[in-house]
């Protein structure tokens, strides 16, 4: 696991040195360097990650206003706070349209230090986490359907780099919609097969009396038809993985053969009196209660062992609610894109909206809500009477009674999402100024407050962001 690393920049010695006594205790976890100029800490960071820096503005030799774009050039995701004297609030403004995260004045209080730097800190976090993601699932077309930073894709991720160091079988498991395929595609993409080809056949979508000559292959002459050999998808996948998709509706004498198959690491195509051996890994995908399917004698449970080595269950969206928001919008910059249109996003009651929906269609259904929201909103901003008409949504969905909470804790999370999300915008539009905030809300500035409070967000953060 990388360790967090802080960066601070500052020409005075003992300033320096009594910022990383102050912030060691506050910050666990974290490792914090200091240099006394711009020029080394660009040599620091040529050669050591890093997730935030904090710099002085005024240094001898290269400034801090100088190394913010040198720095951001080296690492694009590293977060830069400034710090700086009263009277150079405009050389900050300045540092913040070069790319800074955020500028706080001298004598800097350290609480507010400590929150903007774990504020930065989790920002990296987040970039990495989705970076690595990316780079998992980069052989699929659809490259956002497994991001996610909740507990439960934590888990999946954590789950996939295990799974993808071994050559054992796997069991991919989860409702309609969840990503199941490009679960395996990543394991694909972060094993040593990943140079080997993919290969995916859904079962139930080829006849049974085609699909035994589709994967095990066939010899000329073997049937009617058959008048020249045909190499079958084990063989086409030797090196690699191959996917079966719906093996849940493998008819049962198929079901004994690819026993067989696995059992022996060969296939005998039909119609052939030898067999070819073979190293293909078999990564099963299903929708479906195996283990009810083995009760009622319709799934082999010899084969159900051998499959399920390894297992990989994706959670459904609706026990992931966390990651609504980033998936909703990283689908929207990609349908924008695909349609040739400017940037759009969501308000902050679309994004509540969503999150409150249980989503039975799951990923597969948020992202065609989405295209049709896209599609059918012509500013620049998707509303939640959009997202409704896209989707019939009216909050939670009410096809699911067990997913369904108490009326007033379903209505207060809401509720807190809305609020949240709009208290951040209105924030973001006055730049931390309170006043102006409540204002234009329509509350009192006290119970603007209080609700800041309540929701533990910070206004000074949000000041003379570009």
């Amino acid at each position: 696991m990388t360790v967090p690393r802080v960066l601070l920049v500052d020409d005075q010695p003992d300033f320096a040195k009594g910022l990383v006594r102050l912030l060691t205790p506050k910050l666990p976890g974290t490792q914090i360097d200091y240099v006394l100029d711009a020029e080394a800490a660009l040599k620091d960071l040529e050669t050591t990650p890093c997730d935030v820096l904090v710099t002085d503005l005024r240094m001898p030799g290269i400034s801090g206003l100088d190394l913010v774009p040198r720095a951001l050039a080296l690492h694009p995701r590293l977060g830069v706070v400034v710090l700086t004297a009263h009277g150079d609030i405009d050389s900050a403004v300045l540092a913040l349209k070069a790319g800074a995260y955020d500028f706080l004045t001298k004598p800097v209080d350290s609480d507010h230090l400590t929150r903007v730097i774990t504020n930065g800190l989790e920002r990296a976090a987040l970039l990495r986490e989705n970076q690595r993601l990316r780079a998992a699932v980069a052989a699929c077309g659809n490259q956002v359907g497994l991001l996610g930073t909740s507990a439960a894709m934590r888990r999946v991720h954590q789950a996939i780099a295990a799974i993808a160091a071994s050559d054992y079988t796997v069991l991919v498991r989860g409702e309609s919609g969840t990503g199941k395929e490009l679960a395996a595609r990543a394991i694909h993409a972060l094993s040593r097969r990943a140079d080997g080809p993919f290969i995916s056949v859904n079962c139930p979508a080829i006849p049974e009396p085609l699909l035994e000559s589709e994967l095990f292959g066939h010899v000329r002459g073997a049937f009617t038809g058959a008048q020249r050999d045909r190499r079958g998808l084990f063989v086409a996948a030797h090196g690699g993985v191959l996917m079966l998709d719906e093996i849940g509706d493998l008819p049962m004498n198929l079901q004994t053969k690819l026993l067989r198959v696995l059992q022996e690491n060969e296939v005998r195509p039909v119609g052939a009196s030898k067999s070819i051996p073979i190293d293909v890994r078999i990564v099963a995908v299903t929708n479906q209660d195996l283990e009810a399917k083995i009760a009622a004698k319709s799934f082999r449970e010899d084969l159900y062992y051998r499959l399920n080595v390894l297992s990989l269950t994706l959670p459904p969206l609706r026990e992931r609610r966390d990651d609504i928001p980033l998936l909703a919008t990283a689908f929207l910059e990609r349908t924008c894109r695909e349609l040739g249109v400017g940037d759009k996003e969501f308000s902050p009651e679309a994004l509540a909206l969503l999150s409150a929906h249980n989503w039975p269609g799951n990923v597969r259904e948020l992202l065609n809500c989405v295209r049709r929201a896209a599609v059918f909103s012509p500013g620049d901003v998707i509303s939640a009477a959009a997202i409704t008409q896209a989707e019939g949504l009216q909050g939670a969905a009410e096809d699911d009674p067990s997913a369904i909470a108490p009326y007033h804790a379903a209505k207060a999370r809401v509720l807190d999402t809305f609020t949240r999300r709009y208290v951040e915008r209105v924030l973001t539009h006055t730049r931390g100024n309170i006043s102006e905030a409540a204002r234009i809300s329509g509350l009192e500035r006290m119970s603007f407050q209080k609700i800041l409070k309540r929701l533990a967000i910070d206004a000074e953060s949000f000041r003379l962001r570009p």
